[in-house]
């Protein structure tokens, strides 16, 4: 799910779609309008679940695309390798999540971890 804003609403911290990803707001700077322009804004972000840069220049009254992200708990119900079975808290549903290497040793079965997803995507969010 997506909704859409203007750039001129967007502030850091916040999510944008840049390529088809969902992206966190690392940097905005926006110029003063010109002689035969109007102001422009450019975003630098980072992808939410492939942790790739991207930047996009455009004027600040543009629309672009906000994704609608959830932060979600879920309970370990079993690791096989380096794949977890989670439940979700909210509707009881069962998937499963590859643990990146960097969790490997905090994601534990029967404990409870919290989870972001945003545009059919999934990834853990231990902090």
């Amino acid at each position: 799910m997506k909704i859409q804003v203007e750039v001129k609403e967007l502030k850091e911290g916040k999510y944008v779609i840049v390529d088809d990803e969902a992206c966190v707001i690392k940097s905005i700077s926006k110029s003063k309008p010109g002689k035969h322009g109007s102001a422009k804004a450019r975003i630098d972000v980072i992808g939410l679940f492939d942790n790739q840069k991207r930047s996009i220049v455009g004027p600040v009254s543009d629309k672009i695309y906000v994704p609608v992200v959830e932060r979600k708990n879920a309970q370990v119900l079993s690791i096989a390798g380096d794949v977890a079975q989670l439940m979700d808290m909210g509707d009881f549903s069962t998937f499963e999540m590859s643990i990146p290497d960097e969790y490997k040793d905090r994601i534990v079965e029967g404990e409870e971890v919290s989870y972001l997803t945003a545009m059919g995507k999934m990834k853990f969010d231990l902090r």
